[in-house]
């Protein structure tokens, strides 16, 4: 009998028709939880087998991953996991702040009347996944204001820009979340961005999308110390 392989059991198996998003979503995951170590080998044929796809989308995933500096490939060699450093994520979660900074002072400045109903009636709604524990409906909605931020900017370059870094960073972003009480303290951190931005105090709303985004990067590396520190929980099969 084939011996399973290290961490098998932890890692789902996804059937045919799975996407190209869906693996990065799964892959990236796994690579922040550590269940794929740094220098770990990404073959592609084990993950077509194991996705239930050719390993066409399976290279187009391992490029997206190289991207999010989660995996690197050698000429003429396989892709393997990339080790995550706390330095290299405190410089991302920096750039990603200033640029945040740059989206929201502006949109205090430049959102229209209708986009400041949208913005304050998003974050209005966010409470309820917050008070019902739903992680993953505040995930869509946080992932939603952001965008919105972005867009009330009026400057598609910048909005370009920030999204490049914010796929980057989208599984960090994503663990966040499983820090106790942080939807919460998330809500409240999105609380004082809208608060400036209704006012139309761009440097508030700029000073207050920093701080949320640099808390968010401490809130990452946090859960990624408790994942490194840890065995982490089986996955149900």
């Amino acid at each position: 009998m084939t011996e399973e392989p290290a961490g098998a059991r932890r890692r789902p198996l996804l059937r045919a028709g799975t996407t190209v998003d869906q693996m990065v979503r799964v892959l990236a995951d796994e690579i922040v939880r550590g269940l794929l170590a740094p220098g770990e080998k990404l073959d592609e044929g084990g993950l077509a087998e194991r996705f239930g796809v050719s390993r066409t989308p399976v290279r187009e995933a391992l490029r997206q991953l190289s991207t999010m500096d989660l995996a690197e490939r050698q000429p003429n060699r396989r892709a393997v996991v990339r080790a995550i450093t706390g330095e290299r994520l405190a410089e991302m979660f920096d750039a990603m702040g200033e640029l945040e900074a740059a989206c929201a002072r502006l949109s205090a400045l430049r959102m229209t009347a209708a986009e400041r109903r949208a913005l304050e009636d998003l974050h209005r709604r966010s409470a309820d996944p917050v008070r019902s524990g739903a992680r993953e409906a505040y995930e869509e909605a946080n992932v939603r204001f952001h965008t919105l931020l972005y867009e009330g900017s009026h400057s598609g370059y910048l909005r370009d820009l920030v999204m490049a870094i914010r796929a980057r960073l989208a599984p960090f972003r994503r663990a966040q979340f499983k820090v106790p009480g942080r939807l919460a303290r998330s809500l409240a951190e999105h609380d004082a961005i809208v608060a400036a931005i209704l006012r139309g105090d761009g440097e508030g709303a700029a000073a207050a999308a920093r701080a949320h985004v640099l808390t968010v990067g401490v809130a990452s590396a946090t859960y990624l110390d408790s994942t490194r520190s840890v065995e982490p929980p089986l996955e149900p099969a």
